[in-house]
């Protein structure tokens, strides 16, 4: 098994998954019952649901490149909550709705702000090892 799907990595892998369940609820039935009433924020949230599901797959993946995946997810999402914490207390008008990432998701305990930060660092604490030069290639006779 790989290393980032261990120990904390399982638990990280858990809360993405819950988060990507949760979110995606969340913005089904927000975008489906009462869309005119916060597009901005119900987008967001969907947004949000979408990072979570990619960042989920991803970090359970065992494929060459799902490191590199989960750490552009995990990332984004560092970068969406920052934003989206930023604007909606500076443009609250645009979140009259609550948003999975609006107040640095206050209304998720501030997982949202905490949960990129832990999987960052545990993907940058288990990357993938360099790619060795290939053994047996074409070498050039010597004179």
């Amino acid at each position: 098994m790989n290393q980032r799907q261990t120990g904390l990595g399982r638990i990280v892998i858990a809360v993405y998954g819950v988060f990507a369940l949760s979110a995606s609820a969340r913005a089904g039935y927000q975008i489906a019952t009462d869309f005119g009433a916060a597009p901005v924020a119900y987008l967001l949230s969907a947004l949000a649901a979408v990072v979570y599901i990619v960042a989920t797959f991803a970090l359970a993946s065992k494929k060459k490149g799902s490191w590199a995946l989960s750490t552009a997810a995990v990332a984004f999402e560092l970068v969406g909550v920052l934003v989206v914490g930023t604007l909606s207390f500076a443009v609250p008008q645009l979140f009259a709705h609550p948003a999975v990432w609006s107040h640095f998701g206050d209304g998720y305990g501030y997982i949202p702000l905490l949960l990129p930060i832990i999987g960052l660092w545990w993907l940058f604490r288990h990357r993938p090892a360099p790619a060795e030069p290939a053994v047996g290639g074409a070498e050039k006779p010597q004179a």
